[in-house]
């Protein structure tokens, strides 16, 4: 007999755990699947450790989980990896590591890096000043 039923069922009993704020409860569900190397579970602990969401917060260990989802192509942590670089949470603060992540996150569809990402061109903050790269992104991210 498999084990595949049960391991579906503990990820979604984590996933539906996570979305009911019983973080703790979460943590044990979703743990051994981040430690498989499942992007979403990966991304959901950087989110409890970042946040000391069920845990005490553990700025280290939001990084190590958001950076295992990013580097995956995981878009949302992409996305959360480039925003941990831009406020410097977490990590010490890198406008171009930050710029590096965002577009990542862009490229795969995130609109919300896209827009990100168009407003990083449009200040020149952490890439060069580019207008016309701007409103590249703007348009694709529905502007």
């Amino acid at each position: 007999m498999s084990d595949l039923p049960e391991m579906d069922m503990d990820f979604t009993s984590g996933m539906a755990a996570f979305e009911a704020k019983h973080f703790g409860r979460a943590i044990q569900y979703l743990s051994p699947f981040a430690e498989q190397g499942v992007a979403e579970a990966q991304h959901r602990l950087a989110i409890m450790f970042q946040n000391g969401l069920g845990v005490a917060p553990n700025p280290k260990e939001g990084l190590k989980w958001m950076k295992a989802a990013a580097e995956q192509g995981y878009p949302i942590a992409q996305h959360g990896l480039g925003f941990m670089y831009l406020e410097g949470e977490c990590v010490e603060q890198n406008s171009v590591e930050a710029a590096r992540w965002f577009r990542m996150a862009a490229e795969n569809g995130l609109a919300g890096s896209q827009t990100t990402l168009a407003q990083m061109y449009e200040t020149g903050n952490g890439v060069e000043k580019d207008p016309e790269e701007a409103k590249k992104w703007y348009a694709r991210a529905g502007f």
